[in-house]
């Protein structure tokens, strides 16, 4: 259990430092030196890139983790894990690389009107597309081994290190546009290798199998359980990005970069959500198989509420400088336009990371097959919403079909889980939190606005800060956060 602890602390350190550089890169270093509708390209790209290589990945990131424990050997090579990792992988690369080809036709006929630019560097998805897929390939093999952190620090912290050398480079005009983009794909090619280095040096990597070992009961159960996971992994993929590549094909890859740069301050509402799912997952699965709902909705209320105030502070804080952050990025006049899609983006971000774990109580109990329904019905509910809202309100448009998507999938996942398991994430806490920010969101409107943006910023962070927290404690909306206040800071006051 100690490696698991050292490795999760290790992976989720990373993955804020990552997140950290991510931000750096996107917010000040793409939108400096790229025009707008470059940054739309890489954006898009990079999107159609992890699209390709979720779907030829055909569900194998779960299925690898469900089921290396039956292949686990290490005297005898794992019995040959290592190469139906790459015989899978290898099929679906086959099988959506032909497709991809075979679509060209269509796919860049929707492109063309409005992102011509995009339909120029179509065969650089292919090699971006299998960079990424193998990259996700190792990396699960080498969490398997019980060893996620060094995949971590690669595809985190120095895959973005050396994009933000080739942004620089190409902005001083170093490199072409064309050497940019290919700078750009053969940066994930050696984040690939480097992370196959990496598990070479923990764990068998040979091709050697025994096809002996794959019984005709343990392939039954592979092929059932993967089936299912393909389906939803292949809908939930698209429910991710259709919204940006409607936003291209309907506006234009500079109202790409102006939702991309938006959608990036929206991603660090979710950063600690990871944390806490990855710790109550395993849990909630526990509890389910065990038949002990009660404790598993104990833990959904837990979940729900501490995910919600994380989620809720971090909007207030985002959006009541959300004019500070569009006056110091570099050409933020450009971007500015996507501050109401952080706004109905981040509402819909809450949503999700509040109700999330819900459908991981799905997924552990004997209803699992709700969730491929579930995707279908949000897929389609994704493309009308988006078809109607772009062409009325542009960016905003794609922000707001977004939030009402969110709404009416989250209602329709929460009536199940209230009928199916009879979960309910809502406690007294939900509500005081719910008229806190409301009401920081109202006096925020009636605070002076310095002219500085770095002076305003700092005083409406701060005041806002001091306020959540006297309103959280005080308040009592969590008995947990109150606990752990009290050991942590009134406790070396009291020292002292």
């Amino acid at each position: 259990m100690g490696i698991v602890i050292r490795q999760s602390v290790k992976g989720t350190a990373l993955n804020y430092v990552g997140a950290f550089i991510g931000l750096i890169l996107q917010m000040f270093i793409a939108v400096k030196y790229l025009p707008q509708k470059e940054v739309g390209l890489i954006a898009a790209l990079s999107y159609a890139g992890l699209v390709f290589s979720r779907f030829a990945q055909i569900g194998l990131g779960s299925s690898a983790i469900r089921f290396f424990p039956y292949f686990k050997d290490k005297e005898n090579n794992n019995h040959g894990f290592f190469y139906y990792l790459m015989s899978v992988s290898f099929i679906g690369m086959v099988i959506f690389t032909f497709l991809y080809l075979c679509l060209k036709g269509p796919i860049t006929d929707y492109f063309q009107t409005k992102s011509p630019l995009l339909v120029d560097y179509y065969y650089w998805v292919i090699p971006l597309g299998c960079f990424l897929l193998y990259g996700l390939v190792f990396e699960t093999y080498s969490s398997v081994l019980m060893r996620i952190a060094i995949p971590k620090f690669i595809k985190e912290i120095l895959l973005r290190i050396l994009l933000i050398v080739i942004y620089i480079l190409y902005g001083l005009k170093q490199i072409t546009l064309n050497q940019f983009i290919a700078g750009y794909v053969g940066i994930y090619g050696f984040a690939m290798l480097a992370v196959f280095y990496y598990v070479s040096r923990i764990g068998p990597v040979n091709l050697k199998h025994e096809p002996s070992f794959i019984t005709p009961k343990l392939r039954k159960k592979f092929l059932s359980y993967t089936s299912w996971l393909v389906i939803g992994s292949l809908g939930g993929t698209l429910i991710g990005y259709i919204d940006t590549f409607m936003v291209g094909s309907n506006i234009g890859l500079s109202s790409v970069a102006i939702y991309t740069i938006a959608y990036n301050m929206v991603a660090a509402i979710e950063i600690p959500s990871r944390s806490i799912t990855a710790i109550s997952s395993p849990v909630a699965a526990e509890a389910l198989q065990a038949g002990n709902t009660t404790k598993a909705n104990d833990l959904y209320k837990q979940v729900s509420l501490h995910q919600f105030m994380t989620a809720s502070v971090l909007f207030l804080l985002i959006w009541v400088n959300i004019n500070n952050i569009y006056a110091i990025i570099p050409n933020g006049e450009m971007y500015s336009a996507g501050k109401w899609v952080f706004f109905f983006v981040g509402i819909a971000k809450i949503i999700e990371v509040t109700l999330n774990f819900g459908a991981t109580l799905i997924s552990y109990s004997r209803y699992y097959h709700w969730s491929i329904y579930f995707v279908f019905f949000i897929t389609g509910l994704t493309i009308v919403t988006n078809n109607l809202l772009i062409p009325i309100y542009g960016v905003s448009g794609a922000a707001i079909a977004t939030l009402v998507t969110c709404l009416v999938s989250y209602g329709i996942q929460q009536w199940i889980i209230f009928i199916k398991i009879k979960g309910n994430p809502y406690t007294r806490g939900t509500w005081k939190q719910t008229v806190v920010i409301l009401f920081l969101l109202g006096l925020n409107t009636l605070l002076p606005v310095f002219a500085n943006p770095w002076l305003d910023g700092i005083y409406r962070t701060l005041l806002m800060s001091g306020l959540v927290f006297l309103f959280v404690y005080f308040g009592k909306i969590s008995p947990q956060v109150n606990e752990l206040v009290d050991k942590v800071f009134f406790s070396v006051w009291k020292k002292e």
